[in-house]
């Protein structure tokens, strides 16, 4: 059973099918060459969507949509300039320092390639610097959308792996903050050598008008973090707030929103959800029937023999996922490979919410390598270039991210010094 659904599922993919179809289609040739009941498919892809933390994944994407609509959006840049737009280079670590505020909310990183790429691209290509190389740095630094909490992936990856998401949010700020630093610092470093953004600071508002202007979006993310680190509210209830606070923002304060925006931002978001929500029930059956057939019992077997160490198999698993996200989306290849990866991990003594940040970040990177980059596609969209015009800006990126994720992996401290602080044992 499980050579018939793996090889459906790499033909499929050869073949440029949907991932989410390849998968259910996968499974459902598995259920039919084992001569299991097709009843199956209908129970194992329920009880895969009915999960309540799965709740916040529509939920932060509506929040994400309305801030971008709100107005919101549009202030953090600004705020984020007036911090560091004023010297040579400022305008890309602004990009950097947006995502990293906005991914506070948003949880996704598509929506912040959107919401912050559809103001930064056409900045920076004013300011001189090349569309491509725009483009470039707006895909890797809305990758932060998924590692700054709340994250979406990081709940995929805790009700999967069966990990406490609160334990995972807490734990993503160490591996956000050191990726975006070395990305800001990177950044400034090239634009020095290149000669670019000598008059980045031109048009920069006053720290203090810039942050004054966007107090009630700054506070959007100490609400929702607060919330949750405080017990106020769990990370599936915050998103209902999120999106509670976003609206009010958008309407009454900005006043941004119109009603007539209101449908058209419901629509949107209606369609990202259902998107993830039918792969997840897809990948659900997928994992349900491998993990009947045996598959992850073996791999461990397997990785045990050949990998006979800690480091080792970090090593192998970073490869394995490095190449894997290139292909996989990353909301199916958390699901899938979470519950055959994540007991392997415990087993050499990786603790689950190191492992899990592992993952996502090693995934995130799928985001931004072809041939099925999402984050490319957006950046690509909101630039309107094609997509082989920003590989060579975006090379460079890959590399320190790389960089930073070998640094996550080994340096467990990173991820986990916060939650062991903030959820003492």
């Amino acid at each position: 059973m499980s050579a018939v659904m793996i090889s459906t599922m790499v033909l499929c993919f050869a073949l440029t099918i949907s991932v989410a179809v390849s998968i259910g289609l996968a499974s459902i040739l598995g259920i039919q060459a084992s001569n299991a009941n097709m009843l199956i498919s209908v129970k194992e892809m329920f009880a895969s969507i009915n999960k309540f933390p799965l709740a916040a994944i529509p939920f932060f994407i509506l929040a994400g949509n309305l801030m971008e609509t709100g107005g919101i959006s549009r202030r953090l840049v600004e705020f984020a300039k007036s911090i560091v737009g004023g010297v040579q280079g400022g305008l890309p670590m602004t990009c950097v320092l947006t995502c990293m505020i906005f991914a506070a909310v948003s949880g996704s990183s598509v929506a912040t390639t959107f919401a912050i790429g559809a103001i930064l691209i056409p900045a920076l290509i004013k300011h001189g610097y090349p569309t491509s190389y725009a483009a470039a740095l707006q895909a890797t630094s809305a990758e932060l959308g998924v590692i700054i909490p709340p994250s979406i992936p990081m709940i995929l990856y805790g009700v999967s792996a069966e990990v406490s998401i609160g334990e995972l949010f807490i734990a993503g700020f160490g591996p956000g903050l050191l990726i975006s630093g070395a990305l800001m610092l990177f950044v400034w470093a090239y634009c020095k050598y290149k000669g670019w953004g000598k008059n980045d600071g031109d048009g920069r508002m006053p720290f203090g008008k810039a942050t004054l202007q966007a107090g009630w979006a700054l506070l959007m993310p100490v609400i929702i973090l607060g919330g949750i680190y405080g017990g106020v509210f769990t990370p599936t209830e915050a998103s209902a707030v999120a999106v509670f606070y976003a609206l009010i923002v958008g309407v009454v304060i900005y006043r941004e929103i119109r009603i007539k925006d209101v449908f058209a931002i419901l629509r949107k978001s209606a369609i990202s959800s259902a998107v993830i929500m039918f792969i997840i029930a897809n990948a659900g059956l997928f994992a349900f029937l491998i993990t009947r057939a045996g598959v992850p019992d073996a791999i461990g077997r397997w990785l045990e023999a050949v990998l006979q160490s800690p480091a080792l198999f970090l090593l192998g698993v970073n490869a394995a996922l490095f190449v894997i996200g290139m292909f996989i989306e990353t909301s199916a290849a958390i699901i899938v490979l979470a519950p055959i990866l994540a007991p392997v991990a415990m087993h050499f003594g990786v603790d689950p919410v190191h492992f899990g940040l592992i993952m996502v970040v090693n995934l995130a990177l799928g985001m931004i390598t072809p041939p099925f980059g999402v984050n490319l596609f957006a950046a690509c969209t909101v630039a309107k270039i094609s997509l082989d015009r920003i590989i060579k800006h975006l090379l460079p990126f890959v590399g320190v991210i790389l960089v930073c994720l070998l640094v996550i992996t080994y340096v467990p401290s990173i991820s986990l010094a916060l939650r062991d602080l903030v959820y003492a044992k």
